[in-house]
């Protein structure tokens, strides 16, 4: 049974003795005592500190003596996400609890007096120890104005031409990236997307021989089962080339050339005289920014149909965001979202489902129904990472080790936060109603839930 006590290895030299002791300090002002910790920590050297009466929630592993004063000098998230995909440390066990550390130590070093000592320690340990073959990081470079045309497009690129094969080793066999919808928790991953991209057709009352458009298609998931299921016609956009034409290559398989295209266009460029019965934004909303909020919704209101439905799914902040100078002035320091901005999605900007709908409705539309799925998104997230651990040779062949490690921890922090409640994912119906107030919905939700009823009925 390893001890709580950090242990020296008999074969230590000074030097390392000096780590390891400035190491021990450190990490006491960053974490408070030992036996507070639910996790375990392993310095390079092997020597171990975890609780005695429990098995760790996780174990933090230190690779370096630099380490540590990468990561905290100066204390920021951006910082402890750089040092992780460098491999600076590891974390063995739960990942998405690990990130939550953040939320503990934040405060915890914003106290002076403890900043100062840990300092001071971390001021002592080196910094030239990284391995020479750690390559380039592979963030985002940002030129243009934020959400034009072409900064938006390369946004896009950055974050979905890694290349389709990568994406497809931990998605669903159809390929859908946005959340998923677990009806009872169980559900495989290609069931919860199937179980999603129904729960949309429904909602959107689709019918056969409408014309759906599709804002942000991805691969085509959507546009295919509508076609398939519901029989409409439908039109799919994106900026990225490379989903395009991977779901250009689905369609053809699947025989729907002629009712389905994809074209790479942005929602801004379509034709003005373009009209759909239907139209759905699923996992694209996160990329609009508050800024082109009104343009977003404009463009929208101008392409449906008097009487159409608009189903809006994205993610948003789901909890009370701090304002004020005091409030943006620690959020600058902390650099918070600098990583996902950084290194995954550039330009990504989230608003709470209050504003999106407060700025649909100055446009015109009227909100119909609103569904939080903040619960089936940590769910989802929670079965990509598995996926992505377990094709992890594959991945690093593809895409790198430091590329795979960022996507990795993007993965089990967004967990986090559905978790805990920092963010969400709602799903926005919005109509825009016809000259005499008419809309394409009934008077009630049971249409919704008349399957699963009669699923329900037949099991029973």
């Amino acid at each position: 049974m390893r001890s709580t006590q950090l242990l020296t290895t008999a074969s230590e030299d000074q030097p390392n003795a000096t780590h390891q002791s400035l190491a021990r300090a450190a990490i006491y002002e960053i974490f408070g005592p030992p036996q507070l910790r639910p996790f375990a920590i392993e310095l390079w050297d092997g020597s171990y500190e975890g609780p005695v009466d429990r098995p760790p929630l996780f174990t933090l592993t230190i690779h370096r003596p630099g380490a540590l004063r990468r990561m905290f000098m100066p204390p920021s998230a951006l910082a402890l996400a750089e040092a992780y995909v460098r491999g600076d440390f590891d974390v063995a066990g739960d990942l998405s609890r690990a990130t939550g550390l953040t939320d503990q130590i934040r405060p915890l070093l914003s106290a002076p007096a403890r900043l100062a000592r840990l300092i001071m320690c971390l001021r002592q340990l080196p910094t030239d120890d990284l391995p020479d073959n750690l390559g380039e990081g592979g963030g985002f470079r940002y030129r243009g104005r934020p959400h034009s045309r072409r900064r938006d497009r390369a946004a896009i690129r950055h974050h979905y031409d890694l290349g389709n094969d990568f994406y497809a080793l931990w998605l669903d066999r159809r390929m859908v990236y946005s959340c998923a919808y677990f009806p009872t928790g169980g559900e495989s991953l290609d069931a919860a997307q199937e179980a999603k991209l129904d729960l949309i057709c429904r909602k959107l009352r689709l019918r056969p021989g409408e014309r759906l458009l599709d804002i942000g298609c991805g691969w085509g998931g959507l546009i295919r089962y509508a076609a398939e299921q519901y029989g409409v016609t439908a039109v799919g956009i994106t900026l990225s080339r490379a989903q395009a034409d991977l779901a250009r290559q689905h369609l053809a398989t699947a025989g729907l050339t002629t009712r389905c295209s994809v074209e790479i266009c942005d929602y801004r460029d379509l034709p003005q005289s373009a009209r759909f019965d239907k139209i759905a934004s699923i996992g694209m909303f996160e990329h609009v920014g508050r800024a082109k909020l009104t343009a977003y919704f404009k463009a929208v209101y101008r392409h449906l149909r008097p009487g159409g439905l608009f189903l809006n799914h994205g993610i948003v902040l789901a909890s009370p965001q701090a304002h004020g100078p005091l409030a943006w002035a620690r959020a600058q320091l902390w650099q918070d979202d600098a990583f996902i901005q950084r290194y995954i999605f550039p330009d990504g900007e989230l608003i709470s489902s209050g504003d999106a709908i407060s700025c649909a409705e100055e446009i015109g539309f009227e909100p119909r129904d609103m569904e939080s799925l903040r619960e089936h998104y940590q769910l989802t997230l929670e079965q990509w990472l598995r996926r992505l651990d377990e094709r992890r040779d594959e991945a690093v062949a593809l895409v790198g080790e430091r590329t795979y490690r960022a996507w990795r921890l993007y993965l089990a922090a967004s967990a986090w936060r559905f978790q805990s409640g920092r963010i969400g994912l709602a799903q926005i119906l919005l109509a825009r109603q016809s000259r005499s107030g008419q809309v394409d919905l009934p008077r009630t939700r049971a249409d919704l839930y008349a399957e699963q009823l009669v699923e329900r009925a037949v099991g029973a």
